[in-house]
């Protein structure tokens, strides 16, 4: 369905599928009545750079088809047909806004490092379509540290077959050469359904059977994808990264079956990659316990907040009702994350972050002083980002860090480090976050 200029779309919900069809030089922006800020809805609307407002309960029975509305992505307000006025208002505040964000983008073309030198970190930006590399290269992105295949699945009636995925996949591969790329494989189930796959309905879908459980047990879907990846990999420099890991014997099943389709591919004369690193997905609160032994069998970590977060908080993220008790400085999520870093380290592995905490500005100054190598974000967020660490020092994060896990609240542990932040970057934390 074509949708006019200028459109604005209100629904009860966009499914990851409708999403991924947005055309974004048509869309204005996104209100819906359910969801949150990490829902994939949301995050892929603010991949496609168009304000979106999730979890606004009545508002799809509120609006009418030819309605105006101001869609305000910053502060989560929705304002059903504004006067005149009002509109002018928000043009203008728009105007700020975009002139704020271009002054930022020469940040982003500089490197990502402290003031005092002691501390550098790599930023990657996290993709849905082949189609984001251009906005994530111009926003100074120094690789892809999350590439969300499963989008290549979506909103279709058949599976993409192994050539049509491994052209995606070289695009990818080539477009960043020789920057890293980390390919996550099929991450469907819970909120991201594909029609194609037919999967029953389950009660509680975030807890059942997806990411790396669904491909364990549709094999020759998985085999299918490994070895376009392989393939690809022969092309750039290439990461896969394994979603959703709970135990040992998921990840050793997996390269497993990663060697059965190198020995297929060998035995059909087809060339493929063996120079490639192997990772996981950090996002359930089991992995991060045991991170130390998972760190053994693979090459890098990334930590995947947005589930970690909501697995350890016990929280549905897209649900609206409880979204308020989503918080990524919960003193148990910074201990998990902590944790992980510390096995990583260990054994000398690196770790990256990938979820939306990785580019939030308040939260950067903890994953500098924790030691995080990378930082995979929404392209949008990479010059803010790169903007603030090289205007602080490793000590000043080491000291903000060491009080932070002093505190007992995550409402306290946040209002300390956005006081210090919007003291330090008044305009820019302002212009960011309100």
């Amino acid at each position: 369905h074509q949708l006019p200029p200028n459109s604005i779309i209100v629904a009860h919900d966009l499914s990851p599928a409708d999403a991924a069809q947005i055309k974004r030089e048509d869309v204005l922006g996104i209100v819906t009545d359910v969801g949150g800020r990490t829902s994939h809805t949301a995050i892929m609307a603010r991949s496609l750079k168009i304000p979106a407002v999730t979890g606004m309960e009545k508002i799809s029975r509120m609006v009418q088809t030819g309605d105006t509305i101001v869609v305000d992505g910053s502060t989560g307000i929705v304002i059903l047909n504004p006067d005149p006025e009002m509109i002018f208002r928000y043009r203008q505040r728009h105007d700020v806004f975009r002139n704020y964000q271009q002054s930022l983008m020469a940040f982003g073309r500089l490197p990502a490092v402290t003031r005092d030198g002691n501390r550098s970190v790599r930023i990657t930006a996290n993709i849905e379509l082949v189609d984001e590399m251009d906005i994530a290269l111009n926003h100074g992105c120094e690789g892809i540290g999350l590439f969300r295949t499963e989008y290549l699945f979506l909103g279709r009636s058949d599976l993409p077959s192994e050539q049509e995925q491994y052209e995606a996949y070289r695009r990818v591969l080539e477009y960043n050469r020789p920057k890293p790329v980390t390919i996550r494989t099929l991450d469907v189930g819970g909120d991201k359904i594909a029609t194609s796959l037919n999967l029953p309905q389950e009660t509680n879908p975030a807890m059942g059977l997806r990411a790396i459980r669904l491909c364990l047990s549709y094999r020759e879907i998985f085999q299918t994808q490994l070895r376009a990846i392989l393939r690809a990999a022969c092309h750039g420099n290439c990461r896969l990264m394994i979603p959703m890991i709970s135990c040992m014997s998921e990840i050793l099943t997996t390269k497993s079956i990663i060697n059965h389709v190198k020995a297929e591919l060998t035995a059909e004369g087809i060339e493929f990659c063996n120079d490639y690193k192997i990772g996981i997905l950090v996002e359930v609160p089991s992995a991060a316990a045991i991170a130390d032994l998972l760190a053994r069998e693979v090459d890098f970590f990334s930590i995947g907040t947005n589930d970690l977060i909501q697995y350890a908080l016990a929280i549905d993220r897209v649900n609206e009702h409880v979204n308020y008790l989503y918080d990524t400085l919960h003193p148990a999520v910074l201990r998990l994350i902590k944790h992980v870093v510390n096995a990583g380290q260990a054994r000398g592995i690196d770790v990256s972050m990938c979820g939306e905490m990785a580019g939030d500005p308040v939260n950067i100054p903890i994953l500098i002083a924790l030691g995080i190598n990378e930082l995979s974000m929404n392209a949008l967020s990479i010059p803010i980002v790169k903007k603030l660490i090289r205007s602080i020092t490793l000590e000043e994060c080491l000291e903000l860090t060491d009080q932070a896990f002093r505190m007992q609240e995550a409402d306290e542990i946040h209002a300390f480090l956005e006081s210090w932040i919007t003291e330090r970057f008044p305009k820019d934390y302002f212009l960011n976050n309100s």
